[in-house]
């Protein structure tokens, strides 16, 4: 799309709404009148839920007049699509230029190193690209692979609003996918166009009948192969007499939408949370590979605690991964505000699943040190070789949003795409032979050839294995690691060759000390079918706040996490339910106890397993 032309209709946007401003001059409220001409100006700041004003405004606000400056094509690709996932590789993270520069610079400062950064400035004034380099350089942040593009904004939240890679075919071209966004904030709206137009991306947009329809960014994550999650917040804005003028839609109609333009097959939704005013899944879950989800956790009975307790069982008893699996439940602390409030006693809504995958960088959100190492050292144990990056983002968590909000990411032009269930530790090893791996690798002109490399100590040298196509018609590869002792850890990784010669890794980082790995019958602490729980070491211990117990299972199994004192008596249950199979965490907060030596124990109809606890 020609950038004049997106400059004229950007153009005929702003002054469409400004003439409908002053017909309804007459009818508005004052306040209602000064905060328009505030929101269409681009000067106000606005959060990321709905303002006051903004609700108000949904009782007269015609979404039909700026979706008629949609430049999307109204219809969905003509070749089936893939939509990617958020670990699959990037060529670009786009932000708007707005408040909160300071955490927009560093997101710049660390994304830059990975891929091209486009940054969305307004014409002129303090969002312009001169405040925008200004700024970088004063920090010290060069300007070599960024890239600027001048649009019209209402606010800072582009996951939201911003384009959706999807692929035909799997591997094949690239499209962008548009919503319409459920906010009454018109620039935003059509800024997909604009980063379609500027990387030459056709855009398919959700805004013409009958598939008019209106989602979030923050609220929709796939796996890559066609299983997406959302809260039931895309049911409620899509039903009848909804406040955005789309479908309406019954939950048949809109996961048929989603399997037209984002190749969604399966559309599993949760539970909406009281104290996430915004209901964006992003804020308390985040899909970190195929069968895997990293989930919130707040102590027993707190905030939106029971809520995610009560989505994670409805997903553990009615879905498997598209590997046929059970979901592996990871947990990670949401922690409390300043002066340990949680969200149910005014606190923020403090997030680390709000984290930003780009390529071999994590962008995680940091608030204090003593939640920030346990959600680091959570991280870094699930993704070996990555750079995990630390923001602070107390400045902007007020407004319900953090890292993820904020960016958007861009898949690359020609994805060389693998898939592969990783390995998980063995327990019965003796009837093992060798460990047969497999994955699957696409790529529009072919897979020429694949490795797998392997080794047990990651200090030496990997040893290849030549990959054999077993199955052309799902592109399935296959290699077998031999068979090895007892208590042997291995590490491995996989590499695919497209016959135009590109190269990828699965895992992507590889290139910085990136693998999987898998234990064949650990040693004694590990768990067996006679030993089916094992704690880990709790950490940090001694302990003074927030303090991590690192379970592992080989199966679910029904059972609790106390707390006891020396003399065996209960003084707190941690948990009570079915734990996963393989790793979780159960939190607690130190502060809430007496200093002393206390025990941690689980307690299930099999056994009693249990380890030391000091608290300072």
């Amino acid at each position: 799309m020609d950038c004049n032309i997106l400059a004229t209709n950007r153009f005929r946007l702003i002054s469409g709404l400004n003439q409908k401003l002053l017909s309804m001059k007459k009818s508005l409220p004052l306040f209602l009148l000064f905060f328009t001409t505030f929101l269409f100006s681009q000067e106000r700041e606005l959060p990321h839920y709905l303002t006051k004003e903004e609700k108000a405004m949904l009782q007269w606000y015609d979404w039909t007049t700026h979706s008629s400056f949609d430049r999307g094509i109204g219809e969905p690709p003509a070749e089936p699509v893939r939509h990617m996932a958020e670990w699959e590789e990037l060529e670009a993270l786009v932000v708007t230029w707005r408040q909160y520069k300071p955490i927009l610079t560093e997101i710049i400062r660390h994304a830059k190193e990975e891929v091209k950064v486009i940054v969305i400035v307004a014409p002129s004034g303090s969002n312009s690209q001169a405040n925008a380099e200004g700024t970088l350089s004063a920090n010290g942040v060069s300007l070599d692979n960024i890239e600027f593009v001048t649009a019209g904004s209402n606010t800072i939240w582009s996951r939201d609003y911003l384009q959706n890679t999807v692929y035909a075919n799997d591997v094949e071209d690239r499209y962008f996918i548009d919503w319409v966004y459920n906010r009454p904030r018109p620039l935003d709206d059509v800024l997909s166009d604009e980063i379609g137009a500027y990387l030459g991306t056709p855009v398919y947009s959700t805004t013409e009948a009958p598939t008019r329809l209106v989602n979030t960014g923050g609220n929709f994550m796939s796996d890559g192969l066609g299983t997406a999650f959302s809260s039931k917040l895309i049911l409620e804005e899509n039903q009848p007499n909804n406040d955005f003028d789309a479908g309406p839609h019954d939950e048949a109609a809109i996961d048929s939408i989603f399997s037209m333009f984002m190749g969604i097959d399966r559309y599993i939704k949760f539970e909406t949370l009281d104290f996430d005013v915004i209901h964006h899944i992003d804020m308390h879950m985040h899909l970190v590979d195929e069968e895997t989800i990293l989930w919130g956790q707040y102590p027993t009975g707190v905030a939106d605690g029971p809520q995610i307790e009560a989505n994670i069982q409805y997903l553990q008893d009615n879905y498997l991964s598209a590997f046929g699996t059970p979901y592996r439940i990871e947990r990670i602390i949401q922690p409390p505000g300043f002066g340990g409030n949680y969200p149910n006693t005014n606190g923020d809504y403090r997030t680390y699943t709000n984290s930003v995958f780009i390529n071999k960088t994590i962008l995680l959100p940091y608030y204090e040190e003593q939640y920030d190492t346990i959600a680091y050292r959570v991280y870094s144990e699930h993704f070996p070789g990555y750079k995990i990056v630390g923001i602070n983002c107390n400045a902007m968590i007020g407004a319900l949003g953090a890292l993820h909000c904020i960016t958007k990411e861009v898949g690359v032009n020609d994805p060389l795409w693998i898939v592969h269930q990783r390995q998980r530790d063995i327990s019965d090893n003796e009837q093992w032979g060798d460990y047969e791996l497999t994955a699957n690798i696409k790529h529009r002109t072919g897979i020429e050839s694949a490795q797998l490399y392997w080794t047990i100590d990651t200090t030496s040298a990997y040893e290849t294995l030549d990959m054999s196509l077993v199955d052309a018609s799902t592109n399935t590869w296959s290699a077998s690691i031999p068979h090895q002792p007892d208590g042997t850890e291995i590490f491995y990784y996989i590499q695919g060759h497209a016959v135009s010669g590109k190269s990828q890794f699965r895992p992507l980082a590889v290139p910085t000390g990136g693998y999987y790995n898998f234990s064949v019958n650990d040693t004694p602490t590990s768990v067996t079918e006679l030993s089916p729980i094992v704690i880990q070491d709790i950490y940090p211990n001694p302990a003074s706040a927030i303090t991590v117990i690192p379970i592992e299972t080989n199966r679910q199994i029904e059972g609790k996490v106390e707390m006891v004192d020396v003399m065996g008596r209960l003084v707190k249950v941690l948990f009570a339910g079915q734990l996963p199979i393989g790793k979780s965490n159960v939190f607690l907060d130190a502060n809430d106890y007496r200093a002393g030596t206390y025990f941690i124990r689980i307690k299930t109809e099999e056994a009693v397993f249990s380890n030391k606890l000091v608290i300072n």
